[in-house]
């Protein structure tokens, strides 16, 4: 099949990875990256301006080059678009000119409001799309009532490939190990810096790899334990296996009950402690395939007490990379399913 993929092509990026997959299926995959064709757009105040605007300002140059693009190709089987939030109706309507199905995958949540205006051209362009696939059944049901002609609601995803764990331990670098590990970006509104704090005043060993630390109030107590910035690849998967637990958080304001690290994390090797929620609890069992918390104090607990019980620690660790395997949640089982709903709309 021949699809035309609109996407970030950076390889650490979950779009990259999925149109990988959708290559390693047999599929004849072309990647246009839109986010590369106009990087200068996306940096600085610019890309404030932009990113607050919900990206009007840049239709104009986004349809005519669709048009360029779309011209030097053969007629595809399948469009598909990972995210969405550049493309207003303009851009679809030259998209729909192709005359194939059209698929939006939305990692994001574009109605739920935290963004401000990011996602304004998106919503309104929705009713043009064949299939949308969404990662919450708020966004599924919401999108629904905004006109949606058909909306599949499905879990995060790991990467077969890309996050696979290393045949050893002794092949994971040292600077990459760590008793505790966060690996994510300090957020202003969603207390993660308070949170990590929390842990260390209560002794456990968090190492932290991520971006925007710096800008934490709580950065000059968090210092110590900042390793560095974000980690991609096989360093991130490292830094998650090299591991004895690690911590899962979630973003409030994006209404997040479970994210990509609860898949990710258990696949490549680590003991997933995260936050207790409905849809982690229906991924795994608690104590038994994963750990959970409500709250700092009760994360700390559960990570002082399996530091100091290696047996326990093991047994979830692997209980957790049966089970995360079992449910079928890799990249290519998701393009696999996504197709598999597109294509009867055109059959």
């Amino acid at each position: 099949m021949r699809i035309l993929y609109f996407g970030d092509g950076f390889l650490g990026s979950t779009s990259a990875q999925r149109a990988e997959a959708l290559k390693r299926l047999g599929h004849r995959v072309e990647l246009l990256d839109p986010y590369k064709a106009f990087q200068k757009n996306f940096v600085g105040l610019r890309g404030s301006l932009n990113f607050r605007s919900g990206y009007r300002l840049l239709q104009s140059g986004l349809e005519k080059w669709l048009k360029n693009e779309t011209e030097k190709l053969q007629r595809p089987d399948i469009i598909w678009v990972d995210m969405g939030e550049l493309f207003g109706r303009g851009c679809l309507e030259i998209l729909k000119s192709l005359s194939c199905p059209i698929v939006l995958y939305n990692i994001d949540d574009p109605t739920g409001g935290r963004d401000g205006r990011r996602f304004d051209l998106l919503l309104r362009s929705i009713k043009s799309y064949d299939v949308i696939v969404v990662v919450r059944n708020s966004t599924r049901d919401e999108l629904v009532k905004l006109g949606a002609k058909r909306v599949i609601r499905v879990f995060r995803n790991y990467d077969e490939v890309m996050h696979r764990p290393f045949d050893s331990l002794q092949d994971i670098p040292q600077n990459l190990r760590s008793e505790v590990v966060f690996v994510g970006t300090w957020m202003r509104y969603e207390k993660r810096d308070e949170f990590l704090l929390r842990l260390i005043e209560k002794g456990v060993p968090v190492s932290i790899w991520g971006d925007r630390w710096q800008k934490s109030p709580n950065f000059e107590k968090l210092k110590a334990n900042w390793r560095g910035n974000a980690l991609y690849g096989r360093d991130y998967v490292a830094a998650i296996q090299g591991s004895k637990i690690c911590i899962g958080m979630l973003s409030k304001g994006n209404r997040d009950d479970h994210t990509t690290r609860s898949l990710e994390v258990p696949f490549a090797g680590g003991l997933l402690c995260a936050e207790r929620t409905d849809e982690h609890l229906e991924l795994y069992e608690e104590n038994v395939e994963a750990v959970f918390w409500k709250d700092a104090d009760e994360c700390a607990s559960v990570c002082l007490r399996l530091l100091n019980d290696e047996a326990e620690r093991e047994q979830i660790r692997k209980n957790g990379m049966r089970k995360v395997r079992s449910l079928k949640l890799g990249h290519e089982d998701l393009c696999r399913e996504i197709l598999e709903h597109v294509m009867p709309v055109h059959a």
